[in-house]
């Protein structure tokens, strides 16, 4: 046994690891792939060097528009016109009531992430949002209020995002379980609601929030521009996020449920204990990739006349002093948008790690 113990430890042999093994087994293990490995790193030659020269080493970082003087990125545009792509046309003097909502965000997961009672991640749900809207809108504790037509740029761009998915998801998980429900009526409005909503484009959405959804109420009512757009955001999300959950349910064997039934568990505790916890994490990828769609999506609300991130670049292009840099706010906002997504992707990957027990 201890022989056979001393084979199954002894390492592999050095001619089948490090960089050159790998390279061989992935880059040159055939002619096809060879040539393919050429071609690759041919058109790498030719894109990389050329946008690192216009991105970086021919870029003007610094001075004035007239002392420009190389061909590369003009980025002293963006430097001028940064507050305006960061928080639109929110006060200066204000800026750093949006400031202290990243670093209360941040503080916010790190403690989440802690070992602490579900009492207190409960309270720091509730607290969260309530001292977020304060602190950006104002009104109380002696803060200016900002209209939300102030409220723009990356500033405006998260936030819409963010409500749009911690609003959206459940939602979404409610409509899923009453599509799948025994109930007739039930089940009929959720699919009603899932496949008209799905039925329509989000831009034809935005614009019954912003037209038609006043009229239900009373004349002299003022119902602001922004939570129209997050309400037509919310439901056209929820939408999305009910059908991948559904798919998630779906995928749960039906032993799991007549498990459940053995237990003696209720439908509820069936579905939160044990149904639930196997379908979400089986909907991560699909879920997180619903959630990067909608962040791409808050570039439509320019056509209720809200100014995104986006729509701050046409906007600052239309300053006399600033024309033609159209490129460079396009390439900014090209960077900040994939960094964000990115993010988001590399942290679905994490919790899918964290939750995967095939291997356990």
């Amino acid at each position: 046994m201890a022989i056979f113990e001393q084979k199954l430890t002894r390492e592999a042999p050095s001619g089948t690891k490090g960089p050159i093994h790998w390279m061989k087994e992935k880059l040159f293990s055939s002619i096809p792939n060879t040539v393919l490995t050429f071609l690759g790193f041919y058109l790498l030659y030719i894109i990389i060097p050329p946008a690192l020269d216009w991105l970086i080493f021919d870029a003007t970082w610094s001075g004035t528009k007239e002392e420009i003087t190389k061909d590369g990125a003009r980025w002293i545009f963006i430097i001028e016109k940064f507050d305006q792509f960061m928080y639109g046309f929110y006060p200066e003097s204000e800026h750093w009531r949006p400031n202290s909502v990243i670093f209360i965000t941040i503080a916010a997961v790190i403690v989440f992430k802690m070992n602490i009672s579900f009492k207190m991640r409960l309270l720091i749900l509730s607290l969260y949002p309530v001292i977020c809207f304060i602190l950006i809108s104002g009104g109380v504790f002696g803060l200016e209020h900002i209209e939300t037509h102030k409220w723009g740029g990356l500033m405006l761009t998260i936030l819409v995002a963010a409500v749009g998915i911690i609003a959206s998801f459940p939602i979404g998980v409610a409509l899923a379980l009453g599509r799948q429900s025994s109930m007739p009526l039930i089940r009929t409005l959720c699919i009603g609601f899932i496949e008209f909503i799905r039925g329509v484009p989000l831009i034809t959405l935005l614009f019954m929030a912003s037209v038609v959804l006043p009229m239900f109420f009373h004349e002299g009512i003022e119902f602001d521009k922004l939570l129209r757009a997050l309400i037509g955001i919310t439901l056209f999300q929820s939408a999305y996020i009910a059908e991948v959950i559904r798919g998630g349910l779906q995928a749960i064997p039906r032993g799991q449920y007549e498990a459940a039934n053995a237990l003696g568990l209720t439908y509820w505790q069936a579905m939160f204990l044990v149904i639930l916890p196997q379908a979400l994490k089986i909907s991560i990828p699909n879920i997180v990739g619903s959630f990067i769609a909608l962040f791409k999506d808050t570039t439509l609300i320019l056509i209720i006349g809200l100014f995104d991130i986006l729509a701050m670049v046409t906007l600052t292009n239309s300053d006399t002093q600033w024309l033609g840099f159209e490129l460079e706010g396009y390439v900014f906002v090209t960077i900040i948008y994939w960094a964000i997504c990115f993010s988001m992707s590399q942290y679905s990957k994490s919790i899918e790690r964290k939750f995967n027990t095939d291997n356990k």
